[in-house]
């Protein structure tokens, strides 16, 4: 809880922040139940790894504190909870984009959308609606947002009279890969907490010059550092250096990262990896509650797109996953009271 506080420049709703702290180890034993494949120890424990900001003894020592399957956590917890939903009667619509919410006076009762491969509009009447459209990532020139995240879910909800808070609040990843190429490939902070440095192109560690935590300190340090040193050297990129690192199990807990550098002719054994800050992630967004409620009746909102209050300036590193999880566990809790009770 200190290091989310902390993490958030201190504008973060401690109350939000407890809450989700305490619903934390819930929310991880329910995906391990699910089937998410988590990597493990060898005692068969959840493998855990420290990222950037996580202390113990409020600060004064590195916190491993991240549940992770290998290097493709979100990924991992995306197909396990799609093969979870096709047990239930669960209808899927692919490829359609929500232009609309339909309103009946202060009650969301549905959304317009529009069927790409065919540009025809339909309308899906719902009793409830959970908008989850991410953030609008996607209006900078470097990003590691999914192209789907213009910022849509957020206009919506403009237009139907609620405001959205702390948009502001964006944070820049500092390590996504630069490469022509591929200009969204983050490059997870875990490699930073397994020991890699930022380096500029002659060779020399430069965070240790800007925090006492070097490559852990927050991402928006380690990021505003990065562009501290590209300012004063006019280069367009540092690098992170992997080489000093054990392969055999870099290679066994970061094997997307191995093979997509390979892909781009980077070798980690030898290479450093040429990285550069990019947007990352929306803070604020659509303001809900603990249940994910919005003041819109039967409106919900869950993930980037919402403003929980948890993160203020500066989202600590893994919580974007847990918050969606706790509050999307929240909404189905309440929208089953709600369907029992109405």
């Amino acid at each position: 809880m200190y290091d989310t506080v902390k993490g958030s420049d201190w504008l973060g709703d401690q109350d939000a922040i407890e809450y989700l702290c305490r619903n934390a180890a819930e929310a991880v034993y329910e995906l391990d139940h699910f089937g998410v494949p988590f990597s493990r120890t060898e005692e068969g424990k959840i493998y855990q790894r420290p990222f950037g900001g996580m202390t113990t003894n409020f600060g004064e020592g590195i916190a491993q504190r991240t549940c992770a399957a290998a290097d493709r956590t979100g990924h991992a917890i995306l197909h396990t909870l799609y093969g979870q939903s096709l047990r239930h009667d669960t209808e899927f619509f692919i490829e359609y984009f929500a232009l609309d919410l339909i309103m009946d006076e202060d009650r969301c009762v549905g959304v317009i959308a529009l069927e790409m491969s065919t540009g025809t509009l339909h309308r899906f009447q719902a009793k409830q609606v959970i908008l989850a459209t991410g953030g609008y990532g996607r209006a900078y020139f470097s990003a590691t947002s999914a192209h789907t995240c213009t910022g849509d879910g957020s206009a919506m909800v403009i237009r139907a009279g609620l405001p959205l808070q702390d948009m502001e609040f964006v944070q820049f990843h500092p390590t996504c890969l630069y490469h022509p190429q591929d200009r969204t490939f983050l490059i997870t902070e875990a490699l930073r907490g397994e020991g890699a440095q930022l380096k500029l192109p002659d060779g020399t560690r430069f965070m240790p010059n800007h925090d006492e935590r070097a490559e852990l300190a927050s991402r928006d340090i380690v990021s505003q550092s990065i562009d501290s040193e590209l300012k004063k050297s006019g280069e367009s990129h540092v690098y992170l250096d992997c080489t000093h690192l054990d392969m055999d199990a870099f290679i066994n807990h970061f094997p997307n990262i191995y093979k997509k550098c390979l892909e781009h002719h980077i070798d980690i054994k030898a290479d450093w990896i040429p990285v550069v800050p990019a947007s990352h992630y929306l803070c604020g967004g659509i303001e809900v509650n603990k249940k994910g409620m919005t003041t819109i009746n039967s409106l919900f909102a869950c993930g980037e797109c919402s403003r929980t209050g948890l993160h203020g300036a500066n989202r600590l590193a893994s919580n974007s996953l847990l918050e969606a999880l706790v509050y999307a566990h929240n909404i189905y809790k309440y929208h089953f009271e709600f369907q029992m009770n109405s």
